[in-house]
């Protein structure tokens, strides 16, 4: 049964959130929103464009995103694959959301807003690391802010050791790319080389 229509879906479910639900959302970033976003190292993007929607993992050392004041974050645009794809999103359509994860900690926080690029050379500078600026940096103003409940991490085990072995056996991404180009990209080589190529161009 597909369910196509507002009645039929909240007939599934209790049609009344919790009250907790409703009252974390806030329209800036509280003091203990801060501490969640500061000790945040990895922070999922989400944009949306003319080609259809962009989901686009970030990460730095500390924390994912820099607290410029209690309705803005600075989210660096490190060396990547040069694709662009939320960049292009964000000239197209502001709106974008983040989904921010702490290692051991259920707790995920949440923030939607609008973004803009900024090549402002005084704020890439502050958000240099082992003195290499971002290209660019998008400045999110906060519209909504708020925390996620646990149950998400607690169900999938995400931080518990015993769920690490997953990643044994896995494709490598040399293993990928010649798989989906019939071997002309990629391979042992491209795994190879992986360590030192990322060790030369992660900031």
């Amino acid at each position: 049964m597909i369910i196509s229509d507002l009645q039929a879906l909240e007939a599934l479910y209790d049609a009344t959130p919790a009250p907790a639900a409703m009252v974390k959302v806030a329209d800036r970033i509280t003091p203990h929103y801060r501490a969640l976003i500061e000790a945040s190292p990895f922070v999922i993007l989400a944009t949306c464009g003319p080609g259809g929607l962009d989901c686009s993992p970030r990460g730095d050392a500390l924390s994912a995103a820099v607290i410029l004041d209690e309705r803005t974050l600075a989210l660096p645009d490190r060396r990547g694959n040069n694709r662009l794809d939320s960049l292009r999103n964000v000239i197209a359509d502001p709106r974008v959301a983040l989904l921010f994860l702490i290692p051991g900690s259920g707790t995920t926080m949440r923030v939607n807003g609008r973004a803009v690029i900024s090549a402002d050379p005084h704020l890439l500078e502050r958000l240099a690391v082992e003195g290499k600026p971002p290209r660019t940096t998008l400045l999110i103003t906060v519209e909504e802010a708020y925390f996620q409940c646990a149950r998400a991490v607690v169900r999938s085990g995400l931080w518990d050791l015993a769920t690490q072995g997953r990643a044994a056996g896995l494709p490598t991404p040399g293993q990928i790319l010649a798989g989906v180009t019939a071997g002309e990209v990629g391979g042992e080589a491209y795994d190879r080389a992986w360590p030192e190529r990322a060790r030369a161009s992660l900031w």
